[in-house]
Protein backbone atom coordinates (compact mmCIF):
# COMPACT_ATOMS: atom_id res chain seq x y z
CA UNK A 1 0.00 0.00 0.00
CA UNK A 2 2.83 2.94 0.79
CA UNK A 3 3.97 1.72 -2.70
CA UNK A 4 0.75 3.17 -4.27
CA UNK A 5 0.93 6.35 -1.55
CA UNK A 6 4.09 7.21 -3.03
CA UNK A 7 3.30 6.15 -6.37
CA UNK A 8 0.50 8.61 -6.28
CA UNK A 9 2.05 11.61 -3.92
CA UNK A 10 -0.02 10.61 -0.95
CA UNK A 11 2.90 10.81 1.28
CA UNK A 12 2.92 11.90 5.14
CA UNK A 13 0.96 15.32 5.57
CA UNK A 14 0.23 15.53 1.74
CA UNK A 15 -2.36 12.71 2.17
CA UNK A 16 -4.16 14.76 5.21
CA UNK A 17 -6.10 18.08 4.56
CA UNK A 18 -5.09 20.80 7.44
CA UNK A 19 -8.05 22.80 8.60
CA UNK A 20 -11.32 23.79 6.74
CA UNK A 21 -11.71 27.23 5.87
CA UNK A 22 -14.87 29.20 5.68
CA UNK A 23 -17.19 28.29 3.33
CA UNK A 24 -18.52 30.67 0.48
CA UNK A 25 -21.80 30.48 -1.52
CA UNK A 26 -21.39 31.19 -5.00
CA UNK A 27 -24.30 31.10 -7.83
CA UNK A 28 -26.36 28.45 -5.29
CA UNK A 29 -23.01 26.10 -4.84
CA UNK A 30 -20.84 26.13 -1.77
CA UNK A 31 -17.44 26.04 -1.77
CA UNK A 32 -15.76 24.91 1.16
CA UNK A 33 -11.99 24.61 0.67
CA UNK A 34 -9.71 22.43 2.50
CA UNK A 35 -5.74 23.23 1.85
CA UNK A 36 -3.49 19.90 1.90
CA UNK A 37 -0.21 20.46 3.50
CA UNK A 38 2.02 19.00 1.29
CA UNK A 39 5.77 19.71 3.07
CA UNK A 40 5.25 22.82 4.08
CA UNK A 41 3.36 24.48 1.18
CA UNK A 42 -0.39 24.36 0.47
CA UNK A 43 -2.28 22.33 -2.51
CA UNK A 44 -5.62 23.67 -3.68
CA UNK A 45 -8.19 21.43 -2.20
CA UNK A 46 -11.84 21.97 -1.94
CA UNK A 47 -15.52 20.79 -2.32
CA UNK A 48 -18.03 22.02 -4.28
CA UNK A 49 -21.71 21.50 -3.57
CA UNK A 50 -24.83 22.03 -4.20
CA UNK A 51 -28.70 20.67 -3.50
CA UNK A 52 -29.87 19.33 -6.51
CA UNK A 53 -33.62 17.83 -6.51
CA UNK A 54 -33.16 17.69 -2.52
CA UNK A 55 -29.99 15.71 -2.61
CA UNK A 56 -26.65 16.82 -1.73
CA UNK A 57 -24.70 16.59 -4.72
CA UNK A 58 -20.33 17.31 -4.14
CA UNK A 59 -17.22 17.20 -5.88
CA UNK A 60 -14.09 17.32 -4.77
CA UNK A 61 -11.55 19.94 -6.59
CA UNK A 62 -7.98 18.70 -6.33
CA UNK A 63 -5.03 21.07 -8.31
CA UNK A 64 -1.31 20.69 -8.13
CA UNK A 65 -0.76 24.29 -7.54
CA UNK A 66 1.20 24.62 -4.20
CA UNK A 67 1.18 27.78 -2.45
CA UNK A 68 3.25 29.04 0.42
CA UNK A 69 0.45 30.18 3.15
CA UNK A 70 -2.71 28.49 3.65
CA UNK A 71 -4.94 31.85 3.05
CA UNK A 72 -3.17 31.99 -0.28
CA UNK A 73 -4.10 28.65 -0.96
CA UNK A 74 -7.67 29.25 0.14
CA UNK A 75 -8.46 32.10 -2.51
CA UNK A 76 -6.37 30.47 -4.83
CA UNK A 77 -8.79 27.36 -3.99
CA UNK A 78 -11.91 29.51 -3.97
CA UNK A 79 -11.02 31.52 -7.34
CA UNK A 80 -10.24 27.87 -9.14
CA UNK A 81 -13.83 26.43 -7.72
CA UNK A 82 -15.84 29.64 -9.45
CA UNK A 83 -13.81 28.98 -12.36
CA UNK A 84 -14.77 25.76 -13.04
CA UNK A 85 -18.62 26.04 -11.38
CA UNK A 86 -18.61 28.81 -14.49
CA UNK A 87 -17.56 26.16 -16.91
CA UNK A 88 -18.92 23.28 -16.08
CA UNK A 89 -22.02 24.00 -14.22
CA UNK A 90 -24.24 20.72 -12.81
CA UNK A 91 -22.46 18.54 -15.18
CA UNK A 92 -19.92 18.72 -12.40
CA UNK A 93 -21.91 16.28 -10.95
CA UNK A 94 -22.65 13.89 -13.56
Amino acid sequence: MSFLKKLFGLTGSAASSTSTAQSVEHEGYVISPTPQNDGGQFRVCGVISKTIDGERKEHTLIRADLFPSQDECIDATLRKARQVIKEQGDRLFG
